[in-house]
């Protein structure tokens, strides 16, 4: 029975994309001990298998995907660039990577890479659910419904601060399917051009609405004007957007300040490496 590791960076799963080890997968190849072979039997996840057999070990090849936590401040296409290069070093040949699902810069969390012969299953990784961790500011907006953009105070910001009950009432509005129009400054196409560079050329953007799926939405804290949340939502939902409406349904405005993705259906950012772990620093 060949030796196999499921999605090769995130847990040991019963089912999904494997990995074979020992090249043919002939479980006797003296290339792994007994005692590795026992050991990641055993193990949970790719941080304990990176310790039996070794990160840079012949054993983990270039058709997989790769769990990244994703830092502040760079583009989701920064992320792959950088890891790109450091796989085609270690491979002595150009690797291919790609991503699955972008984050804002502003974002942090995790990303799948897919590398290899893997990135012709990325669509499948882009359509699952996904879980956020977010600070929704009340009281002020911004052009682009995020940090980077111009933040101004909303014409309510005068009003009374919201209690924590309405809050709760119109956060519970926004669950199960719903309504939800895109940020123009988003990667989404229109007319094959990205909106945000339509947007940034000073062009008139009209984004289409789609139907999403928010299957939860949990207030982590609220003090006024900060609202903490975490939403476990479909591919496609735009936590920017959930928060713009928000604000717009409390009367108050309101913009996301932090984001973090801390999960892709059964894959945990807990599981995923650091930039660092891969020996970048830049």
């Amino acid at each position: 029975m060949p030796l196999v590791i499921l999605v090769a960076e995130g847990e040991v799963f019963d089912v999904g994309v494997c990995v074979t080890l020992c090249g043919d997968g002939d479980p006797h190849d003296d290339r792994i001990s007994t005692d590795e072979r026992r050991a990641i039997n055993q193990s949970r996840t790719a941080r304990d298998i990176r310790s039996i057999v070794g990160y840079n070990s012949h054993l983990m090849n270039n058709d997989r995907i790769i769990l990244v936590d994703k830092p502040a401040g760079m583009t989701s296409f920064g992320v792959v660039a950088r890891i790109r290069r450091v796989l085609s070093k270690r491979a002595g040949k150009k690797v291919k990577v790609g991503h699955t699902g972008t984050l804002d810069p502003f974002a942090t969390g995790l990303m799948i890479l897919v590398t290899g012969k893997e990135c012709r299953n990325a669509m499948h990784y882009t359509k699952l659910d996904k879980v956020y961790e977010a600070t929704f500011v009340l009281g002020q907006v911004s052009t682009t419904g995020d940090p980077e953009g111009e933040i101004t105070l909303s014409e309510q910001e005068l009003a009374p601060a919201p209690s924590l009950a309405t809050v709760q009432e119109v956060v519970e509005q926004f669950t199960g399917e719903i309504r939800q129009r895109p940020p123009i400054f988003s990667a989404i196409k229109i007319g094959g051009q990205r909106a945000y560079k339509l947007a940034r050329g000073g062009k008139e953007v009209e984004m289409p609405e789609r139907t999403v799926t928010v299957y939860s939405l949990d207030i982590l804290d609220y003090h006024y004007p900060e609202l903490k949340i975490r939403a476990h939502v479909s591919s496609g939902t735009y936590i920017r957007s959930l928060a713009v409406d928000i604000g717009e349904a409390l009367g108050t405005g309101a913009y996301c300040q932090q984001l973090r993705r801390s999960s892709i259906a059964k894959w945990n950012v807990a599981d995923a490496q650091s930039l660092a772990d891969f020996g970048i620093d830049d």
